[in-house]
């Protein structure tokens, strides 16, 4: 592929994820046939930001850097981690998707668990667009959510844990703060998916606006909000943090067998904390910490 600049590099990778996004696969797979997801945002890190080892070092030795899921993909080639790019991107649910989440107390709305069944699936294929339309312009790339290395592994300091975290990549890649039920708030908000590739290129690092891993979330910045809290049904969710088994449990047993017996569908997902929240669709501000969305 010939490419005037890094520059023009990034805003060819930019335009590959956004067209997939007008793809058929980008779909519910309902009657409607509406997209999973509106327009994705994309950002960009090296593979030799500090912040990857920095979080290796606080989630567990089975957390991987750029450089070792790539070495590990490609264990011929030799390279070094500034000479990769991690490219992230974030998926906004639709307003319909928000809108009928929003009105729910206990369980997801069917727009939702599509969102999350069908919708991750074309999350995977995005990553493996990305991936190919990558390697056939000559710069080798992995997608590390679509490893078979990949695994959920227990981590000392943050309990279950992946070696590879899709929102933490995009949290380096300067698309998002963590907010207190670990939802990663976003330029579009909380509510939406996330996902990357890695690749043997380098275009500039997209700016990170913030120094703080929680600078978008008006409770640990303000000591306001909070509203996440009394979003989740099971408690999962409390001023001390998100707890993790107890939203999974949730997720795993009335959550999935809700999306089973009333909507037909094999499906994962909640949503509650992500909606009706002051960061369900923007980076929230103190004035607007009384209002939905």
């Amino acid at each position: 592929m010939a490419t005037k600049d890094r520059f023009s590099l990034s805003a060819w990778i930019e335009e590959s994820v956004r067209d997939f996004a007008k793809s058929p696969e980008n779909s519910l797979r309902n009657k409607e046939n509406e997209p999973a997801f509106d327009m994705p945002l994309v950002g960009f890190s090296s593979g030799a930001d500090p912040l990857y080892g920095k979080l290796k070092e606080m989630i567990g030795s089975f957390f991987w850097t750029p450089l070792e899921i790539f070495s590990l993909t490609f264990p011929d080639l030799w390279i070094t981690a500034d000479q990769l790019t991690v490219i992230s991107w974030v998926l906004p649910m639709t307003r319909a998707t928000k809108a009928d989440t929003r009105k729910e107390k206990v369980y997801a709305s069917e727009r939702w668990y599509r969102a999350r069944r069908f919708g991750e699936e074309f999350n995977v294929k995005l990553r493996n667009h990305v991936a190919a339309k990558l390697t056939e312009a000559g710069y080798q790339a992995v997608a590390p959510q679509n490893s078979p290395a990949w695994s959920i592994k227990m981590s000392d300091g943050y309990g279950m844990a992946s070696c590879w975290s899709e929102r933490h990549a995009a949290f380096v890649s300067g698309l998002g703060t963590f907010g207190l039920c670990d939802g990663l708030i976003t330029p579009v908000g909380k509510a939406m998916r996330c996902g990357s590739v890695i690749a043997r290129l380098s275009v500039p690092p997209t700016p990170r606006p913030y120094d703080d891993y929680h600078a978008y979330c008006l409770f640990f910045t303000q000591g306001q909000c909070g509203k996440c809290i009394g979003r989740c049904p099971v408690g999962a969710i409390t001023e001390a943090g998100h707890d993790k088994l107890k939203c999974k449990e949730y997720i795993d047993t009335v959550q999935t067998a809700h999306a089973r017996e009333v909507y037909g569908l094999e499906a994962y997902g909640c949503g509650l904390c992500q909606t009706k929240v002051p960061c369900e669709s923007r980076i929230p501000s103190v004035k607007a910490k009384d209002e939905p969305a």
